[in-house]
């Protein structure tokens, strides 16, 4: 995970946009199911009444439910209406002033709602309670003793309502009404029997005992029967003053359904501005990746290359950071969010007063016990596919570089089973892991369907008792699936991270890796670049070997001169020479140009002094032109010419219909051997360097083109220095100077005829290969 966070350093801007535009979505999202909820508890079941203080009062209803407040209350009351032609109309619709005023006025305002809409049977008793104070205060007045005065007063809980209004001089009426749970109940307004009593001083004891049990009631009560007898209320004081409760229901429907829709738009432009921009942030960190990883490969020394195999390279530059890039766009989708929405369904739950927590602890708990199963199962497999990948692919450019010795040895069948034993070795880890990983989706969504029903059925229960509302519930299931949710998806991107991990650990192995051949700290530069080419007691040994492979080696290539190289296979005549450019670094002794070590020189403007021809001719998809150009590219056509008629490939360009426009395939597959090596040749010539070295250039040519090549090539360059490994004596025998290497060691060094005749291993490659006439050796025969 560090290392693919590394990977994202430089993109802390864009990564920052992406986690703001994350909040907002989550924001949206969060907001949805509480919409929903209100719709359910607000819009359908309270008619659109969200408040207990109602929009608008008769002077009747609202002097009556002043009758039930105390002075505080009294002033909150009068402060949020204004007296309008008919009505007062209240003042703000701002939400948090009506929260404020609905919790200091709740319990006035219920008391009102319940003497308006009193059973029957509470109607009768408080009729009671109050003739038996008016019994009790007389006979105090009288002098008689109180159960004289009780014996008359009349048995009210036998009478019928209109019977005990004509028995307190006062018009009561009663009127039958559904409540919270449906049931058809007689209530009785008791508002006008009780006004007289209050006004006259009488009623402060019955006033006291009706806020106490109004208080002990909504202590008692279910939130849900508490905000439904508020609502209930309102629109009852609503309605009297003349509002069409049905336009003010689909009023607050339709702002509601608004607010969802202005939610829904925002969040959907924020994925999709998210999602764009982490695509676009995962193809960044993949293309900068690929580019960091060319460079450093492109500043590898040979010793560098061999760490890696070019297979495990191409892997490491293509599906490595593939799988990188893919998990890249995934976290700032996933990763992301999936703790933003975590932690809002959290404080979303909480702020619901469910009470209903645990069922999401449980849930959590059994996705991480599930999670931590799968990933102990996987994830050593999930390491092991990227080496495999590695191995399939190793194998697969083995056989397919080699087909045509493979045909020639029939080995076919033997190569066959040694990929499919790769091939088998990778599917078989592939399927296990893809195996283990199709019980996630069935198992998460086992445990996402048991949430759901576990909270159905704890919060029916709740509903019963009037504990909880429906939209409560549909929300709290909301938030619930969207915490699970996010730890699903927290849970399915740990089945990226392991195998981009290794990905992540096999990109930063070749990042990490530095280059044995550096650039000088202190560069000094060439003056007046000659070319000449001095070997001071130089050895050379391998990286991690015991013995040197070249000892003692010194020798001076000047200039206008010829140096050849020659010797037995493996006696080290293209390690030397690879020491030139700085291939390796010579562990002992110098190599000087122009009396400057290489290896204080800048790499650039060594090599830009050095024409190499590699043994084996290296071409590059592109046409005859651009290969040559490799060179030298602001190159004229004219020089290409002439470049590729010293190097003896003008006749066979010229049988080209396209010419030097020719298109050459990769690695130069659709010419041969003796053309590629002429184009490579050219290619150095083009270049037009202060040293040529020839690394067996020669090899794939016949003797004649050989010959006529290093005539014309002779003829042109004159004034540079020349080294040439060669196998072949022909091809050395003129040269100005020729060292005969054995063992990595000088054993002969001087011109063709004088090591004829001082250096035996040089006279014995001579014979072995040309005539004792062709050696002018007729007379001492």
């Amino acid at each position: 995970m560090r290392k693919i966070f590394k990977s994202l350093r430089r993109y802390w801007l864009p990564v920052l946009m992406v986690a703001l535009l994350l909040v907002v979505q989550a924001y949206c999202d969060l907001s949805l199911p509480q919409y929903m909820s209100d719709i359910i508890d607000v819009g359908i079941t309270n008619k659109g009444v969200s408040h207990i203080i109602p929009e608008e009062a008769t002077p009747e209803e609202y002097d009556y439910a002043v009758m039930f407040m105390d002075g505080s209350e009294k002033k909150a009351w009068e402060s949020a209406y204004k007296k309008g032609d008919s009505n007062y109309l209240r003042k703000t619709d701002d939400e948090e002033k009506l929260d404020s005023l609905d919790e200091k006025l709740k319990v006035p305002l219920l008391m009102d709602y319940e003497t308006s809409h009193m059973p029957e049977s509470q109607f009768k008793d408080i009729v009671y309670d109050m003739l038996e104070s008016q019994a009790k205060a007389q006979a105090q007045q009288a002098g008689i003793s109180e159960d004289q005065a009780l014996q008359a007063v009349p048995d009210v809980k036998n009478m019928s309502v209109d019977e005990i209004g004509k028995l307190l001089g006062t018009d009561i009426s009663s009127f039958k009404e559904k409540n919270e749970k449906g049931k058809s109940i007689t209530y009785v307004d008791i508002r006008p029997m009780l006004e007289p009593v209050i006004q006259s001083g009488a009623g402060d004891q019955l006033l006291g005992n009706l806020r106490e049990q109004t208080q002990k009631m909504i202590d008692s009560m279910g939130s849900t029967i508490l905000t439904s007898m508020g609502a209930s209320y309102a629109a009852s004081v609503d309605s009297k003053a003349g509002i069409d409760m049905n336009a003010l229901q689909m009023k607050y429907m339709w702002s509601v359904f608004l607010k969802m829709a202005i939610m829904s738009l925002i969040m959907l432009a924020a994925a999709v501005i998210t999602s764009y921009a982490a695509s676009g942030i995962g193809a960044a960190v993949g293309r900068n990746l690929r580019q960091d990883i060319f460079h450093r490969v492109m500043s590898f020394s040979d010793a560098d290359m061999e760490k890696f195999s070019t297979a495990s390279l191409i892997t490491r530059s293509t599906n490595d950071i593939q799988q990188i890039q893919m998990v890249v766009v995934i976290m700032l989708r996933v990763l992301l969010y999936a703790p933003i929405l975590g932690i809002g369904g959290v404080y979303k739950v909480v702020q619901t007063k469910a009470n209903m927590e645990w069922i999401i602890i449980l849930a959590v708990a059994a996705i991480i016990v599930f999670v931590a199963v799968l990933m102990g199962a996987t994830l050593k497999k999930f390491k092991m596919m990227q080496k495999l990948v590695d191995a399939l692919n190793l194998v697969s450019r083995e056989i397919l570089t080699g087909l045509s010795v493979i045909r020639a040895f029939g080995r076919q069948e033997e190569e066959a089973k040694r990929f499919d034993k790769a091939n088998r070795e990778l599917a078989d880890t592939q399927l296990f892991t893809s195996r283990a990983m199709t019980f996630m989706f069935p198992g998460m969504s086992l445990i996402m369907y048991g949430t759901t029903l576990l909270i159905v059925w704890v919060a029916a229960h709740r509903i019963d008792t009037g504990d909880l509302q429906i939209g409560t519930m549909t929300a709290f299931i909301t938030y619930a699936m969207m915490i699970v949710m996010s730890f699903l998806m927290l849970t399915m991107i740990s089945i990226f991270l392991p195998r981009a991990g290794v990905a992540a650990e096999r990109i930063d192995e070749v990042l990490t890796t530095q280059p044995s051949i550096m650039e000088p700290e202190h560069p000094e530069h060439v003056e007046g670049k000659k070319g000449i080419v001095e070997f001071d007691n130089v050895g050379f040994a391998y990286p991690d070997a015991e013995d040197e492979v070249i000892s003692d080696i010194s020798f001076t290539a000047e200039p206008g001169t010829t140096t050849a190289l020659i010797g037995s296979t493996g006696s080290g005549k293209s390690t030397l020479i690879n020491l030139v450019p700085r291939f390796y670094d010579v562990t002992r002794g110098a190599i000087l140009v122009d009396g400057v070590d290489v290896r204080k020189i800048p790499l650039d403007e060594l090599r830009a002094m050095i024409g190499f021809v590699p043994q084996k001719g290296v071409l590059f998809s592109g046409t005859i032109a651009s290969n040559l150009r490799f060179g030298d590219e602001n190159a004229s056509d004219e020089e290409l010419r002439e470049a590729a008629d010293i190097a003896q490939a003008t006749e066979f360009i010229s049988e080209k219909p396209e010419g030097l426009e020719t298109h050459i395939a990769q690695g130069g597959t659709n010419i041969s051997g003796g053309q590629k090596q002429r184009l490579a040749i050219a290619r150095a010539i083009v270049k037009k360097p202060e040293i040529f070295i020839f690394d067996d250039s020669f090899s794939a040519l016949d003797m004649k083109t050989d010959a006529k090549l290093r005539q014309a090539f002779a003829e042109r360059s004159a004034g540079s220095t020349i080294i040439i490994v060669a196998q072949r004596v022909s091809t050395i025998m003129h040269a100005d100077q020729i060292i005969v290497l054995d063992e990595g060691r000088i054993v002969g060094k001087g011109r063709h005829e004088e090591l004829l005749g001082t250096c035996d291993i040089y006279r014995d490659i001579a014979e072995s290969q040309l005539s004792a006439k062709e050696l002018d050796l007729e007379t001492e025969a």
